[in-house]
């Protein structure tokens, strides 16, 4: 079977129409009360790994319903106001939910170059996060 776009084409897109940070970057902006962090990995990878503090957790699957108003799945947190960055493992899902909720129409939002990776290896800022049902 022959695609007629493969990821490769979607994440060069994404690359050229949102904004990536470097990790640095995204430490600058990690704490601020206007910024949000936006954990979109699978459960099982946070328990295993951890995540970013203070991140809130958006299965990538239920994104685009948690951050429309008109859904009855909407979350608050994506009210407008806020800048919101979007992490995944290594920035790939990231950038294409970055893309994608651009395309929606929020405004404010960009993802961590290289991920959840790249902010461990760096050093920065982690946590644990409790079992499901803990």
């Amino acid at each position: 079977m022959t695609l007629r776009k493969g990821y490769q084409a979607l994440l060069d897109e994404a690359a050229r129409s949102v904004r990536t940070l470097s990790v640095e970057e995204a430490r600058e902006l990690h704490g601020r009360t206007d910024v949000q962090f936006v954990d979109l990995r699978d459960p099982r990878e946070l328990e295993r790994e951890g995540k970013i503090p203070g991140a809130f957790h958006a299965p990538r699957g239920m994104l685009e319903f948690w951050v429309d108003p008109e859904s009855p799945y909407y979350k608050d947190v994506f009210a407008p106001g806020k800048t919101f960055v979007f992490y995944c493992q290594s920035g790939w899902r990231s950038a294409l939910a970055t893309r994608t909720v651009q395309d929606m129409g929020l405004p404010n939002v960009c993802h961590v170059g290289g991920g959840y990776r790249a902010w461990k290896d760096a050093g920065a800022d982690t946590e644990a996060q409790p079992p499901r049902g803990a």
